[in-house]
């Protein structure tokens, strides 16, 4: 995915980086560009720029990190095992399935051949458990609260 690479490529990490290298790394590029170090206009808007980028990018790489995935390995189980999948879309191999709970998951790299044979199964919740939740790369977008759901 050109997003997941686009992101490394900004924070000038490998695939392997762990949470811990992705903190060190974004801590040591927010220092080196924050806006508040440049006092020239033209500087300080480049950096601020600079900065949302590497903000989003981070918060990107550690939503797919294997650390945050075994951290929510029961909630994630829990929504994928029970709750029914209301919505979906797919887009440029992103997968966006949406929860009975509310909650939102995107799967990266996922072949169309795999989404036909999702939108050609009967039982797409069965297909989803067992050939795209525990295959593909994977990040939590959202979640409802009670609130929102009522």
């Amino acid at each position: 995915m050109k997003k997941i690479a686009d992101s490394r490529k900004l924070l000038g990490t490998l695939p392997s980086a762990t949470l811990q290298d992705l903190s060190a790394r974004y801590k040591t590029l927010m220092k080196q560009h924050h806006p508040d170090k440049f006092t020239d206009e033209k500087e300080k808007a480049e950096a601020e720029s600079y900065s949302k980028h590497l903000i989003d990018a981070y918060h990107f790489l550690v939503s797919i990190a294997p650390e945050t995935h075994a951290r929510n390995i029961e909630e994630y189980t829990l929504t994928t095992g029970t709750g029914a999948i209301t919505d979906w879309h797919y887009q440029a191999q992103t997968l966006k399935l949406t929860f009975g709970d509310g909650t939102e998951y995107e799967y990266y790299h996922v072949p169309s051949n795999i989404y036909n044979k999702f939108l050609n199964n009967q039982s797409s919740l069965r297909f989803a458990r067992r050939h795209i939740c525990s295959s593909f790369t994977r990040r939590r977008l959202a979640k409802k609260t009670a609130d929102e759901q009522k």
